[in-house]
């Protein structure tokens, strides 16, 4: 291993590139997925704590980082984006694997562990968004909501797109929430990884607005569906929520409920695997390697 880690690397999927980030690393594989509209090298230093223990794995979701760009709804579902994930591990010749997501990463993990029932050794669900729709009139009131209502999507269409450099973003995203929680290494390499460099010698941001907003409103097999299918996940599982997560609870604990697991509260908000490295490199050891000696 040497600085040139991670290794990028992408493959023609569904007739899109994605893309994925590889840290090598010893043992099992381990997949990690991001939220929406931040990628896979948010998770670069996790991943260098971890590769001691695992292979690490992080995957650009359609629309995000280096994969391809998207803003057709019909291609941004939680399954399609399982699908590349599987089309991923099949390249690389995984055939077992632990699997982490956070917020959109959970929905795409869920679908991915029914999908490859037999492969995933573990699934980790960290503010999963997987939403229960409890009858048939609070999912057809959620379906026909007016499109471009939903606050995060009115949000994510407002975010400046074209920045001077990543000293700025990093300054302008840590001095406000929700950023300004993540801990600095962690929103260095979002700004490392989630912007492109420009021709004229800015940066802009990799996952489109469109597409962050797209998810966030899109009633195109989303978070009632991953809901749905989180019965037909058959892998030991784990499910974790921030103390501070704007989110209800009540999601988390019926996510629990169904995979037959108690749920897990921990200090911090909705992004709190980002908050605090150390941390978090020790929850996913002593989820995922529950024999090892802490």
């Amino acid at each position: 291993m040497n600085d040139s880690w991670p290794k990028q690397d992408t493959l023609e999927h569904d007739g899109l590139e994605i893309a994925w980030l590889d840290w090598g690393g010893d043992g099992d594989p381990l997949v990690l997925l991001h939220p929406n509209g931040f990628c896979a090298g948010i998770y670069d230093p996790l991943a260098k704590q971890l590769k001691s223990s695992f292979r690490v794995v992080a995957v650009d979701l359609r629309g995000h980082g280096s994969s391809e760009f998207v803003v057709d709804e019909n291609r941004l579902g939680n399954d399609d984006m399982a699908a590349d994930v599987l089309a991923i591990v099949d390249h690389l010749n995984l055939e077992n694997f632990y699997l982490l997501g956070v917020s959109l990463g959970g929905g795409v993990a869920i679908e991915t562990a029914a999908l490859a029932k037999e492969r995933v050794k573990s699934l980790m669900l960290i503010e999963a968004i997987a939403m229960p729709i409890t009858d048939e009139a609070s999912h057809e009131q959620f379906s026909q909501q007016p499109r471009g209502s939903h606050p995060l999507a009115v949000g994510a269409r407002k975010r400046r797109v074209v920045w001077p450099d990543r000293a700025t973003v990093i300054e302008s995203y840590g001095s406000r929430p929700p950023l300004n929680s993540l801990a600095k290494e962690a929103l260095e390499a979002y700004a490392n990884w989630g912007f492109k460099d420009r021709e004229d010698g800015q940066i802009e941001l990799a996952c489109a607005p469109e597409t962050e907003a797209i998810i966030f409103d899109s009633n195109r097999y989303g978070p009632i569906e991953s809901f749905k299918t989180l019965s037909d996940v058959e892998t030991p599982s784990s499910v974790l929520y921030g103390s501070e997560s704007d989110l209800s609870p009540a999601w988390f604990e019926k996510q629990a409920e169904i995979l037959g697991v108690q749920v897990e509260k921990i200090d911090g908000s909705h992004f709190f695997l980002f908050e605090d490295t150390e941390r978090a490199e020790k929850i996913i050891r002593s989820h995922f390697l529950r024999s090892t000696d802490e």
